[in-house]
């Protein structure tokens, strides 16, 4: 077994059972795969034996990526970028219909997983992304309003993406064994939302109210609105409340409200 580089945050999935009920999440026959971060393989020659349409390998570590590419040189279905994901146009190459995987760095998996809800196009090239994340993350990531989970970064994700199923993984499955739980997220787009607004924008707006998470919102909504008569535009709201006491709903309409002006 290579050693995995900690500076790539690799942790090589190996327990078969897991990756067979990553793999059945969704069907994979004859339909468009990307995968991000295959590294040793593992999860990948599984993907194969589904008979996916094609199937679309990123890796960054380049003796990973050399490895990849030997050892799938005859299967014309396969794609493999010697690439970093944060880096790399995937919207640009992803095709149509795609389904992604991911055995994410811990360092950088938030960081990819809003590379993807920030696609220009949306509904975007993929109907679903099956992430794996460390356990508190993904927590956060699906964390549903008035739960101590709840933040920035649900209200940013949960969107544009709903979680249909998740599940945990033990440390004892990968090598070498990381020092936490990680979980899968089956997450799906939402083509249509309620709101006709930015991603961009809500971005903005959620980064300015939790950048005090703790303080009520008088001070910093003032990030966004300099003219105090646009924030009286905004019904029913509280400006005594902190942003944790805030519905989704009510920074969808800040940020509609931000963007009318």
């Amino acid at each position: 077994m290579k050693y995995a580089k900690k500076s790539l945050g690799q942790n090589f999935l190996n327990d078969q059972n897991i990756i067979k009920k990553i793999i059945n999440l969704v069907n994979i026959r004859d339909q468009h795969v990307l995968e991000i971060g295959p590294g040793k393989g593992a999860l990948t020659d599984q993907i194969l034996k589904k008979n996916p349409k094609s199937l679309i390998l990123i890796e960054k570590d380049y003796v990973l990526f050399e490895e990849l590419k030997s050892r799938y040189v005859s299967n014309k279905k396969i794609k493999i970028y010697n690439e970093d994901i944060l880096k790399f146009d995937v919207e640009k190459t992803i095709k149509k219909n795609s389904i992604v995987f991911g055995n994410l760095p811990y360092n950088i998996s938030s960081q990819i997983l809003v590379k993807f809800i920030k696609f220009k196009k949306w509904p975007p090239k993929y109907s679903f992304l099956i992430f794996m994340f460390q356990k508190e993350l993904a927590e956060r990531i699906v964390g549903k309003y008035d739960t101590p989970q709840y933040g920035r970064l649900s209200i940013l994700v949960n969107f544009r993406l709903k979680n249909i199923n998740k599940f945990d993984i033990s440390p004892n499955c990968f090598i070498p064994k990381p020092k936490v739980i990680s979980t899968i997220l089956l997450l799906e787009p939402i083509h249509k939302t309620s709101y006709d607004i930015s991603i961009d924008n809500l971005e903005k707006v959620t980064n300015a109210l939790f950048s005090n998470k703790r303080k009520m919102i008088n001070k910093s909504i003032k990030k966004i609105f300099a003219n105090k008569n646009t924030i009286s535009l905004i019904n029913n709201l509280d400006l005594k409340a902190r942003p944790s006491d805030l519905k989704p709903d009510k920074f969808y309409g800040i940020t509609e409200c931000f963007e009318k002006i």
